[in-house]
């Protein structure tokens, strides 16, 4: 579905190359600074130029990303309604964990929202039936299991700007088999690869050489594999302020089940929505919305989320603070 283009009328704090950049890496993360250049039309040290100045200046990020939805894990966002005294210490803590991504302060920071990315049967339970539960502060834990991803992951937020254009993004996005029925699998063997990836999705060979101790023809066997396996793919972040949108969101939103999938799908097709999942629990679907302002939220609610046929309950969360994407750092 064509996604209505609203470059033209959202002023970026990022010129047209920065975007076009930031585009090409959500494209392609591991693309050489000299494809992206000859795809923009520019040197290599300008993409290496503005490169480093997004990174130190955007929060840029480059890293590599275990695929739930191939791999067959199960992803669950929870909910952790908090003391206010206890609120940022709980995100802190749940930030330093390797199987958690997107935790945030919400709500005036009475609560806090986590993605789970368990990496072995029994993470999930230890953290849901053990940690969390005797920790103080917590008041009350939700946990919503992701069914059905409509929006996000693989899919960047970036391509509903549309800064390439149709012949840029052709040259630059992978050419990748077709996905197989069966699941992908990330072998043991593998392991020590991927978590070089998750540091660094821009790892040069040597350096995954070095961490990994295989040789350098193994290590680009092993990558290709896994990322034509679509085990792992490689995924960008950046502070979404780059972008003119200071304003975001959780949607927790219950639709008809008959208008489940067809909410989704619209949500999907909204460029202020940058994630969204049918999810199992108290509400059927989890949206991320992003706006440049308090009153572009209240038009998204009250416009096109307001005249979906179906919806039939929404509870808005607004963001605090961003404790984590899909790293965490501390100096943030």
């Amino acid at each position: 579905m064509p996604v209505e283009s609203h470059t033209s009328r959202t002023p970026s704090p990022l010129d047209e190359l920065d975007m076009k950049l930031l585009h090409a890496l959500e494209t392609d993360g591991r693309a050489p600074f000299s494809k992206i250049a000859a795809v923009l039309g520019v040197s290599d040290q300008t993409v290496a130029r503005r490169y480093r100045k997004l990174t130190a200046e955007g929060g840029l990020n480059v890293v590599g990303v275990r695929n739930a939805e191939r791999l067959g894990t199960d992803f669950w966002m929870l909910r952790l309604r908090c003391t206010p005294e206890g609120a940022q210490t709980i995100a802190g803590a749940l930030a330093r964990r390797p199987d958690t991504s997107w935790v945030a302060l919400m709500s005036g920071g009475t609560e806090v929202t986590c993605l789970t990315r368990p990496r072995r049967p029994g993470d999930h339970d230890d953290l849901l039936l053990g940690k969390l539960p005797r920790t103080p502060h917590i008041v009350e834990i939700r946990a919503f299991q992701l069914l059905h991803s409509f929006f996000g992951g693989p899919r960047g937020w970036l391509s509903k700007f549309a800064p390439l254009s149709e012949a840029q993004l052709a040259a630059l996005t992978p050419r990748l088999p077709p996905v197989t029925g069966a699941p992908a699998r990330i072998a043991p063997e593998d392991e020590a690869l991927v978590t070089a990836l998750e540091a660094d999705g821009r790892a040069t060979y040597p350096e995954l050489q070095r961490a990994t101790g295989l040789s350098e023809s193994s290590v680009k066997r092993r990558l290709s594999a896994l990322l034509e396996s679509r085990a792992v793919f490689v995924d960008v972040e950046y502070t979404p302020e780059l972008l003119g949108y200071h304003v975001a969101a959780s949607l927790w939103i219950t639709a008809a089940p008959a208008s489940l999938h067809s909410v989704g799908e619209a949500l999907a097709s909204h460029y202020e929505i940058a994630f969204a999942s049918a999810t199992a629990g108290p509400s059927n679907l989890l949206a991320t919305v992003v706006a440049r302002d308090t009153a572009g939220l209240y038009a998204y609610i009250s416009g096109k989320l307001g005249q979906l046929e179906g919806v039939q309950h929404v509870e808005t969360a607004p963001f605090l603070r961003r404790v984590k994407q899909l790293t965490y750092r501390q100096s943030r």
